[in-house]
């Protein structure tokens, strides 16, 4: 599996994770039982000074259902800046700049933030991004370890988009998403799972700016 692929749906989806359309999605519609609990998450996530959380991303290929890769990570989020840090990479955003480093080549790739791209960050997470770009249903609601989790669909308003759709499992009492299950048409699937949120916690300004002095013999690749 490609770093690349990786970073990208990553980025898409982070956080937190029917091969036909519904009936609803069909016709252009969101279903308001749905919306109601995504605002809900919206609302909480926008209340907070600060995010910190562990989440483990597994990796599965489009020919089985085995988990090819497995990898821990934390993201860190305040206000629209986010830092990402993985085994192999660190993704940073002052929501300006970006830098993406890569600790295997000790190269980092620094680009210049489109506020108005359509690509999911961390940072979304904390707005209402899917009234505009996907479409979304209420599935239905599960338990599991004493937590019943709502269950949600969202589809892409872009059918171009090679994610064709997305699961997530938000926990009901704490209106927080735990599960993200990404679905691309190639048949790859990404998880991402949270073990680990704290609210509030204690995030310094420093983490969202790459410093270079702290990565001897860094590579820079300056694409701004």
């Amino acid at each position: 599996m490609k770093k690349t692929v990786i970073l990208g749906t990553l980025l898409l989806g982070l956080s937190f994770m029917s091969v036909a359309q519904s009936t609803a999605n069909s016709i252009g519609k969101s279903d308001p039982k749905a919306k109601a609990i995504l605002d809900g998450v919206s609302k909480k996530l926008q209340s907070l000074k600060s995010l910190v959380a562990n989440f483990v991303l597994k990796i599965e290929g489009g020919s089985g259902n085995n988990v090819m890769d497995s990898q821990k990570g934390t993201v860190y989020v305040k206000g629209s800046k986010y830092k990402v840090t993985m085994a192999d990479r660190e993704i940073i955003c002052d929501n300006k700049t970006s830098w993406t480093y890569s600790k295997d080549v000790n190269e980092v790739t620094v680009n210049t933030i489109d506020q108005n791209g359509q690509s999911m960050t961390p940072a979304k997470l904390f707005t209402n991004f899917y009234d505009k770009d996907y479409l979304y249903r209420l599935l239905g609601e599960t338990t599991e370890k004493g937590k019943v989790l709502q269950q949600i669909e969202l589809t892409p308003v872009d059918k171009s988009k090679n994610v064709f759709k997305a699961m997530v499992d938000v926990d009901k009492k704490a209106q927080t998403i735990v599960r993200m299950k990404i679905f691309e048409k190639n048949g790859n699937r990404f998880t991402y799972e949270i073990t680990d949120l704290k609210p509030n916690g204690a995030v310094s300004e420093s983490l969202f700016t790459f410093d270079a002095k702290k990565y001897p013999g860094v590579e820079v690749v300056d694409l701004r």
